[in-house]
């Protein structure tokens, strides 16, 4: 399918060439979704990515030559945090070098991916070394989130761009909200990939729901729970934003997605944590780790299950405390996160390009990388002595058992 989008530009001779005479100075593109960079080398324009991460920091590492140390880096997807157990480091190197996805990446898609760069540049060229041209990764994550990793200075954290203060709500909303009094709300969406459930499923959020005095805002498209509560209304949309940001919000019910738990880091919301796939599980570990969030599993889902997450979050001030903490590093940087990207895309349009950013690994191969030339090099330079001094030995010895020898006959 990647294919057939990148063709279907590539080979589009009217727009190519429209695209070539609009003078345009840099492409912004994600790495997860190959083409963008073939299509900026061929209007001879530099790139720039914009990425949450590639699956075990797959293109991270093996085109952006991020260092990535399994010690103390989980492996994205791995549910680790930095501090790990010996099993779990096991687990963390396994994960991180030999996964599925490395072989994935290295027998299938890098394989495929290069014969397809090498046919459209018309050199022989690789997935990576491509790749490996962008002045700029930004990654859509920040400190408040991630674990502390090494990373080089063409990687910026740009994690927040989209928050911004809450702006006041529907009057219907906002009248409902107001009605819950002391107790507060709760926010809860799944996200927009989320429209139904099952009605078993539906009915045990619901009658979990009704169990708590908040009341509640869903999210949901899917039929009505015979469960549902009074404290409970039913929403296709909210302005979650904007809710997340109100006085009177407690928590918030998420699936994990990266956009809602920045918001929520943003106005500093304890969560709880419904992961359901890609890197949803991974995320809410982030959380849980951070004391924020509480992971409620979505398979063995029970009602009360939800109401004791919900208590914890909300009753436990260490989860309240631990969100306002996260927030405060959330604002107190010395650029706002949507400037520090729009500076840099900027900077690569003004000097066409920040090739002065980009470190020396892109043009070593694999094996200087490791610094395997030099360690053969030394180990042989200890080596030829060593065998020297050894066969030295072995012929003295000889030769001295041979002296004795004939002095005893």
């Amino acid at each position: 399918m990647n294919k057939l989008m990148c063709d279907s530009a590539l080979n589009d001779r009217e727009l190519m060439a429209r695209l070539q005479g609009a003078g345009y100075d840099m492409l912004l593109s994600d790495p997860v979704t190959p083409c963008g960079e073939l299509i900026a080398l061929k209007l001879d324009i530099p790139f720039v990515y914009s990425l949450r991460f590639s699956p075990a920091f797959t293109l991270e590492r093996h085109c952006g030559k991020v260092p990535t140390p399994p010690s103390y880096t989980p492996a994205a997807l791995s549910e680790l945090t930095d501090h790990m157990t010996f099993f779990e480091r096991i687990k963390n190197f396994n994960f991180l070098l030999y996964s599925y996805m490395d072989l994935f990446y290295l027998k299938f898609w890098r394989d495929e991916w290069d014969e397809y760069y090498s046919n459209v540049l018309g050199r022989p060229t690789t997935l990576c070394e491509t790749m490996g041209k962008a002045e700029i990764w930004l990654i859509r994550t920040y400190w408040d989130f991630e674990f502390p990793r090494p990373f080089l200075p063409n990687f910026e954290f740009v994690g927040g761009l989209h928050c911004q203060p809450a702006k006041p709500l529907p009057k219907e909303m906002e009248e409902f909200v107001q009605s819950s009094g002391e107790h507060g709300i709760v926010v809860f969406s799944l996200g927009s990939m989320v429209y139904n459930l099952s009605d078993e499923k539906s009915n045990v959020i619901a009658k979990a729901l009704s169990q708590i005095p908040q009341k509640v805002l869903w999210r949901y498209k899917g039929k009505k729970p015979e469960t549902l509560g009074s404290n409970t209304r039913i929403y296709d949309w909210i302005p979650q934003n904007d809710l997340l940001g109100h006085p009177s919000t407690k928590a918030f019910i998420t699936h994990g997605g990266t956009n809602g738990l920045y918001e929520a880091i943003y106005h500093g919301i304890p969560m709880v944590g419904i992961p359901m796939f890609a890197d949803q599980h991974d995320n809410i570990a982030h959380l849980k780790a951070k004391g924020v969030a509480v992971h409620v599993d979505f398979s063995t889902l029970k009602t009360q299950d939800l109401v004791d997450a919900l208590n914890a979050v909300i009753y436990n001030s260490t989860y309240k405390e631990n969100a306002l903490k996260l927030s405060k590093i959330q604002h107190d940087q010395p650029v706002k996160p949507l400037d520090r990207a729009v500076f840099w895309i900027e900077f690569v349009m003004r000097h066409k390009g920040a090739k002065h950013l980009r470190p020396a690994s892109h043009h070593l191969t694999w094996y200087q990388y490791h610094s395997l030339d030099v360690l053969a090099f030394l180990f042989t330079c200890v080596a030829i002595p060593v065998f020297i001094l050894v066969k030295c030995c072995l012929c003295c010895c000889r030769r001295r058992g041979r002296i004795a020898k004939r002095k005893k006959e």
